[in-house]
C-alpha cells in the first residue's frame, strides 16, 4: 500500500475522531450547563409564544385600524401573564390538598389489592403488598411538590430572560447586517433564522392552543364525576401533553389511577378512563395533525429517539422541549450543504418546512432546462 492509498484512511479516521470528540463535549456541555441552558430554552419558547401572539394581535384591525405596536405587546404579555397566573394559582392552592390525601389514597389502594388477595394468590398478594409498601406514596408527592417549587424559583429566571430577549428583538436584525459584511453569509444567517422563527412559532401556538382543548376537554368528564383534583389534573394534561406520546398516555393515566382509589363503583371510573382517553386521542390523532399539517415533519422514530436523549440530559424539561429543539437542529443542518443529507434523514418524508431556497433554486433550475430545451426544438424546427 503506498502513501495516496494511508492519506485517505488518516484523514477518514482523524474526521470520525473530531466528530465523537465533538459529540462527547456537546452532550457534556448540555448536561453540566443545564442550570443555565435549560430556563434559557424555556425563556426563548415563551419568548417565541409571545411574539407569536404579538403578531395575530398586530393583524387584527381596530375600526379600520392596526394594533398599536404597544396595545399588542401589552395584550400578548396580558395573555400569557394571565395564563401562567392560572397554572401558577391551581398549583399553588391545591399542592397541600394532594400531598394530605396521599396517605389515603396508599390506603384506599392497599385494600384494592387485598380485595385481589384470593384471584393472584398468597405469593403474589404478598409480593404486590410489598411493592406498594415500598413505593411510599407520600414520599413521592413529596418529591413532586419540591419539583415544582424548584420550578416556580426557577420561573423568575426565566421571565428576567424573556424581558431581555423582548428588548433584543427589534434590533437584532440590525445588528446581524453590521456584524456580518459578506452579504450571501448574511442572508443565510437571515434565511436560517426566518426558518427557525417561523417553524417555532407555529409549534408553540399550535402545540399551546391544543393543549388548552385538551386540559378542558378532561376537565369536563373529570368535574362533573367529582374527581379530586380535576382542575390539578388537567393542568397536568395540559403541559403532559407537550411530551410527545408518552405525555397523553400519562394524561389519561393518572387521573384514572386517582379515579380508581377514591370511588367505589365502576362508573365514575369508565367515564374518566374512556372520557379522558377519547380527548387525547380525538384531539392528538385528528384535530391537531389537520391543524399542523407539515409544520413539524420529523420522522416518527426520531420523535421518541429525541424524546429518550433530551429527557436522559436534561429531565422533565428536557422532555417538553424535545420536539422543537430537534425541529432546530433539523432546520440548521438543512441548510449546510454538507449536513443536508443528514436533516433529509431526519424528516418525515424529505421535506424541510421553511427551504424555501432548495426550492426556489430547483423551480429556476427547472425553468432553465425548459427554456433550454425550447432554443433547441425552435432550432430543429428552423
Amino acid at each position: 500500500m503506498d502513501g495516496s492509498d494511508k492519506k485517505p484512511v488518516g484523514r477518514g479516521m482523524m474526521l470520525i475522531t473530531q466528530v465523537v470528540l465533538c459529540l462527547f463535549f456537546g452532550i457534556a456541555g448540555l448536561k453540566y450547563g443545564a442550570s443555565v441552558l435549560v430556563p434559557l430554552s424555556l425563556a426563548v419558547l415563551l419568548f417565541v409564544l409571545i411574539s407569536a401572539i404579538i403578531d395575530r394581535f398586530k393583524a387584527v384591525r381596530l375600526f379600520g385600524h392596526k394594533t398599536p405596536d404597544w396595545l399588542a405587546h401589552v395584550l400578548a404579555f396580558g395573555a400569557v401573564a394571565f395564563g401562567i397566573a392560572i397554572i401558577l394559582s391551581i398549583l399553588t392552592s391545591q399542592a397541600a390538598a394532594v400531598n394530605d390525601a396521599f396517605p389515603r389514597y396508599e390506603a384506599r389502594f392497599a385494600h384494592i389489592v387485598s380485595q385481589f388477595a384470593s384471584l393472584i394468590g398468597d405469593d403474589a398478594f404478598s409480593a404486590a403488598k410489598a411493592g406498594v409498601a415500598e413505593m411510599n406514596l407520600s414520599n413521592l408527592a413529596s418529591g413532586a411538590l419540591s419539583s415544582a417549587s424548584g420550578f416556580l424559583s426557577a420561573l423568575f429566571l426565566v421571565i428576567l430572560y424573556v424581558a431581555f430577549l423582548m428588548g433584543e428583538r427589534a434590533p437584532m436584525r440590525q445588528k446581524l447586517v453590521l456584524a456580518i459584511s459578506d452579504s450571501h453569509t448574511h442572508e443565510k444567517v437571515l434565511t436560517i433564522a426566518d426558518s427557525l422563527s417561523n417553524s417555532l412559532q407555529r409549534y408553540v401556538s399550535i402545540k399551546t392552543f391544543v393543549s388548552i382543548l385538551t386540559a378542558v376537554g378532561c376537565y369536563v368528564f373529570m368535574k362533573p364525576v367529582g374527581l379530586d383534583f380535576a382542575e390539578t389534573w388537567a393542568v397536568l394534561a395540559f403541559m403532559l401533553n407537550f411530551i410527545p406520546t408518552i405525555g397523553s398516555i400519562l394524561g389519561v393515566v393518572l387521573p384514572t389511577i386517582v379515579a380508581l382509589v377514591q370511588f367505589d363503583s365502576a362508573l365514575p371510573i369508565l367515564v374518566v378512563v374512556f372520557g379522558c382517553g377519547a380527548v387525547q386521542f380525538t384531539i392528538g390523532n385528528v384535530l391537531e395533525p389537520k391543524i399542523t399539517g407539515r409544520t413539524l415533519n420529523l420522522s416518527p422514530f426520531l420523535v421518541i429517539l429525541s424524546l429518550t436523549f433530551w429527557t436522559a440530559v436534561w429531565g422533565v424539561p428536557g422532555a417538553l422541549m424535545s420536539v422543537p429543539l430537534t425541529v432546530c437542529i433539523m432546520i440548521v443542518l438543512s441548510h449546510i450543504p454538507a449536513t443536508r443529507p443528514l436533516a433529509v434523514l431526519m424528516s418525515g418524508d424529505g421535506y424541510i418546512d421553511g427551504d424555501t431556497a432548495h426550492e426556489q433554486e430547483a423551480g429556476e433550475g427547472a425553468s432553465k432546462m425548459k427554456g433550454h430545451d425550447d432554443v433547441l426544438l425552435q432550432g430543429k424546427a428552423d
